[in-house]
């Protein structure tokens, strides 16, 4: 692995110089950077240890207008070099750099004390001194300071041991990668070099990356090939472990590959405009302060920076009882996608010199929408600030309510193989149900079967009917869609008839033991009967008996058990496709005024039954007629309710 070291530091206390002091390397790059003997953008450097190792340098602006591309550099190091001039001493981005180091969680830092060549003895000691307490109740706080010079090379050799040991003690710290874990690279520089065609650069992170790899560019999702790696100018077959490298890339653009954008074979990141995190601000830091709902930030993770507003919902924003200064957990609404997994560390800033600098951590990169997210309590958000991963899982589930295993194994390295019931939920159609929507679909089928025990069709419900029933109270509690929504409800009741609790006679759903109440020829000419009436144009209900051979007592069974719905003599609906087209009529209505005409081509069907479905749902209350067309009725809510017996 190689080492990673960000500069930071006020502008003009010699960053750029001191590089080029170490390491032989201009990191000003750029004309008018050297015009103007500042640095502006990121520039790099590298340096041979005496051990044969390199670390990578990132040069970072100083300038407080240029704190943006401060940050592209800061957003993937493993450590700082932070340069402090003796004549100058802390100065103001001295401050604020720091704040972004500390908010970023870097711990692994040499404070490089310079300039001592243009100041008294005394003067030095009093900076030293000043910046001891500048560090107290930082990440940097127990970092060595070395005294320097750049003009006469004073302490240089006492700076680079202390880099040597700062490069040991990342490494001691560091996760061990395996060469086939996942890799990264956040995008600092993209640029065309004429013949080979696009390159960019950045720091790479994970196991192994080998010449011709496959990978995948996010936010935007494309699969891009590495045709080549360069490491400090030279070529190579591969990288492991880490460290500055260029990627030529073949058949893409440089302007498709903005700074920001991620290159991976992590299934973990992904593109989201949105995320839940955890937030630490410190008081000791320059500026600080705790978020506020509807707050506006700038957002920097990585190489990437954006908008990010805090939600302004009842459990958008929560503090932490036990997370000591300034924690709370936030769902950040980004002004764009970007790319971004859980665990990613972030900064938000407030422009000016006293914006505040808070640091955060991702913990969900994909917040639940919709149904998911009007049944998220307070409570739910604060349990994911737990230090446990598996708490964490669990928290995941109870807050999403269902949920991808792989969003487990990938996000958070959990083992998903030890049981649902670990990650308080059941494992219903290959997804984490929470256990608390899994038990109101258990109760619901088990009493919509039982409602129809009183009733001549005792037997039971049609599957079709029951399972048209579970998915729609799903879909009212979570966020799914209706392929996932069908799967997880056929599991439910495959499992609930294994376990005895319901049986199933062909697609008929029945108490346990009631199967027999009825003759089978009857049940069979009912189911279709049923069939026959359940498309938006039916035949009449006279045909459709003669056609399914179901004698009158099958078709007043049906109607008394809400299995069919008859509007008029000879006009009947099976009832779950009578409430799809009232569901429909109802949809369009609260658009504006529905004219039947409008609603006799949404069907595909003639005038007879439009007229006829809208007269029955204005009599219910569910529309109502006005001259210029139906609107919502009174009692619009009850829609749900059409056909359903023991209710």
């Amino acid at each position: 692995m190689t080492v990673v070291i960000g500069t930071a530091g006020h502008i003009d206390h010699g960053k750029t110089a001191l590089l080029r002091a170490l390491t032989g390397i201009d990191a000003d790059r750029l004309p008018e950077e050297r015009r103007r003997g500042m640095t502006i953008d990121v520039g790099y450097a590298h340096l041979r240890l005496p051990d044969g190792a390199d670390l990578d340098f990132v040069d970072v602006p100083g300038h407080d207008r240029l704190i943006g591309n401060m940050l592209v550099g800061a957003g993937e190091i493993d450590a700082a070099l932070l340069v402090v001039a003796a004549d100058d001493g802390p100065r103001a981005q001295t401050l604020e750099h720091l704040a972004l180091l500390d908010g970023l969680e870097i711990t692994q830092a040499v404070i490089a004390l310079t300039k001592v060549d243009a100041v008294e003895p005394g003067r030095v000691t009093e900076v030293e001194g000043l910046i001891r307490a500048m560090l107290r109740g930082t990440s940097l706080e127990s970092s060595p300071i070395t005294r320097v010079s750049s003009i006469d090379g004073r302490g240089l050799a006492e700076l680079t041991a202390a880099l040597v040991d700062l490069r040991d003690r990342v490494l001691a710290r560091s996760d061990r990668r395996a060469p086939d874990d996942p890799v990264r690279l956040s995008i600092d520089r993209s640029f065309v070099i004429k013949g080979r065609g696009a390159v960019v650069t950045g720091s790479l992170r994970g196991g192994r990356l080998e010449r011709g790899a496959l990978l995948r560019l996010v936010p935007t999702d494309r699969p891009v090939r590495a045709r080549e790696l360069q490491v400090h100018g030279g070529a190579v077959d591969a990288l492991e472990g880490g460290g500055r490298v260029a990627i030529n890339l073949a058949a893409i653009e440089a302007g498709d590959l903005p700074r920001g954008a991620i290159l991976t074979t992590d299934p973990a990141v992904q593109a989201s405009a949105a995320l839940i995190a955890i937030v630490r601000s410190n008081p000791d830091a320059a500026g600080s302060g705790g978020l506020e709902k509807g707050a506006t930030f700038r957002l920097h993770l990585g190489t990437e920076q954006v908008q990010a507003t805090v939600g302004r919902g009842r459990a958008d924003l929560v503090s932490l009882p036990d997370g000591g200064v300034g924690g709370q957990v936030a769902r950040l609404r980004l002004a764009r996608p970007i790319a971004v997994a859980a665990g990613d560390r972030f900064v938000l800033r407030r422009g000016g010199a006293t914006g505040a600098v808070i640091g955060g951590e991702v913990v969900d990169p994909d917040p639940p929408a919709g149904p998911s997210r009007r049944r998220v309590e307070a409570g739910m958000l604060a349990a994911l600030a737990a230090t446990d991963p598996l708490e964490q899982a669990r928290a995941l589930v109870a807050l999403h309510g269902l949920l991808d295993p792989r969003h487990l194994a990938d996000g958070l390295g959990v083992d998903t193989r030890a049981g649902a019931d670990v990650f308080g939920a059941a494992d219903l159609g290959g997804m984490l149900v929470a256990a608390p929507i899994a038990a109101a679909l258990d109760a619901e089928a088990i009493e919509a079967v039982a409602a129809r025990a009183s009733s001549v069709s005792a037997a039971g419900l049609s599957l079709a009917e029951l399972r048209t029933r579970l998915v729609r109270l799903l879909r009212r509690l979570a966020t799914v869609d209706e392929r996932h929504a069908g799967g997880i409800v056929d599991a439910l009741l495959a499992g609930l008839v294994a376990d005895g609790r319901l049986e199933r006679a062909g697609d008929r759903i029945h108490v346990p033991g009631r199967s027999a109440e009825l003759p089978a020829a009857l049940l069979a000419a009912m189911d279709r009967l049923e069939r026959s009436l359940a498309m938006p144009a039916p035949p009449s209900l006279a045909e459709a008996t003669r056609t399914s051979g179901c004698p009158p007592d099958g078709v007043r069974a049906l109607e008394s058990a809400g299995r069919i719905i008859r509007l008029d003599g000879d006009l009947a609906y099976a009832a779950a496709t009578y409430r799809e087209l009232a569901d429909a009529a109802l949809r369009m209505a609260r658009t504006g005024a529905l004219a039947p005409a409008a609603y006799r081509d949404a069907t595909g069907t003639s005038r007879k039954y439009v007229m006829a479905i809208l007269e029955d749902l204005d009599r219910r209350g569910i529309l109502r007629r006005t001259p210029a067309g139906h609107l919502p009725g009174p009692r619009a809510s009850a829609l749900d309710g059409i056909g359903r017996t023991g209710r």
